[in-house]
């Protein structure tokens, strides 16, 4: 064989093992008898990266981290749920979540999210399965705890009546949140430090991300838009003469601390219906209240559950 011949076989060679090396799968977590390998966390990273698209101004560790730390959460809740649901059974509620991302992400149909996803490199399929855990999870937490839901509708209602009367000018707010866990009381002052620092690096989105207990935060923390009368009394006094853009300060809430991002606001021109507004503050302290039960439930799944990273 020819000199140039060897350097040929030997330049292909090593561009052949480069090849191999940088797509060779390898296990990275296992979960009880559930392996995620380094080819489930990069998918992982597409599908949060659709949902956050900031995400990806993260360092690619970070972002890695966090896709590795969501598979291991799915991988928990679905293997509680697979003890009480038949994963195979048809199932209308993933019709209901599928319409909310659709609308989250101001996507006219199914088509235009194939369509979207495939250009994402991202599974329509998985996606589905993922909206379809997220949508068992949640009804199985609704099942076990909707009990221990206390809401006072007459103390609500009264609420609102004297926001309504109060008030010339009715706005609606854009709002996102970061939710901290209340467990947090003994290091108040050192855990806002490194929540102030991280909203300053990486912006408000990616610090709901990484630090929020909520369920909004894979979506950056984003809760949409919300009437004025289904804050809180206590929320509406902080956040009604920040600036677009601006973030309250901590506020004490139930489970804990939120912080608020006002995105945009408007003035409400049109009459509003106080009783329709109780039903939307009765479904969202409903569903507080539920969001804090999950994650008391899933902390105690995860504390007796074998996890391995490799």
């Amino acid at each position: 064989m020819s000199k140039l011949k060897i350097f040929i076989f030997l330049i292909v060679l090593l561009n052949f093992n480069k090849y191999s090396n940088a797509n060779l799968i390898n296990i990275k977590v296992k979960v009880q008898d559930e392996i995620i390998t380094n080819l489930d966390i990069q998918n992982e990273k597409r599908y949060l990266f659709f949902l956050n698209p900031k995400l990806k101004e993260l360092k690619p560790s970070k972002s890695y981290s966090i896709a590795k730390e969501s598979l291991i959460t799915e991988t928990i809740k679905k293997k509680e749920i697979e003890k009480f649901y038949d994963f195979n059974k048809k199932n209308n509620l993933i019709n209901t979540i599928e319409n909310n991302l659709l609308l989250k992400k101001n996507i006219k149909n199914r088509d235009e999210l194939k369509e979207i996803l495939e250009n994402k490199e991202i599974n329509y399929e998985e996606v589905k399965k993922k909206l379809l855990i997220e949508t068992l999870w949640n009804k199985l937490v609704y099942e076990k705890y909707v009990k221990n839901v206390i809401i006072n509708k007459e103390d609500l209602r009264k609420k609102i009546l004297i926001q309504f009367n109060n008030k010339q000018k009715k706005f609606d707010y854009n709002l996102s949140e970061i939710v901290i866990s209340e467990s947090i009381n003994k290091n108040f002052k050192k855990k806002f430090s490194i929540i102030n620092k991280s909203l300053k690096e990486i912006g408000f989105e990616n610090t709901a991300n990484i630090h929020s207990i909520s369920n909004t935060s894979n979506n950056g923390g984003l809760i949409g838009w919300v009437n004025e009368l289904q804050i809180s009394t206590q929320i509406n006094s902080q956040i009604k003469n920040l600036k677009i853009n601006e973030i309250s300060k901590p506020i004490k809430i139930a489970n804990g601390y939120i912080l608020i991002k006002v995105n945009d606001k408007k003035e409400v021109k049109n009459n509003i219906n106080i009783n329709d507004q109780l039903e939307k503050v009765i479904i969202r302290e409903t569903n507080r209240q539920l969001n804090s039960f999950s994650m008391i439930f899933y902390k105690r799944l995860k504390k007796n559950i074998e996890i391995y990273e490799y």
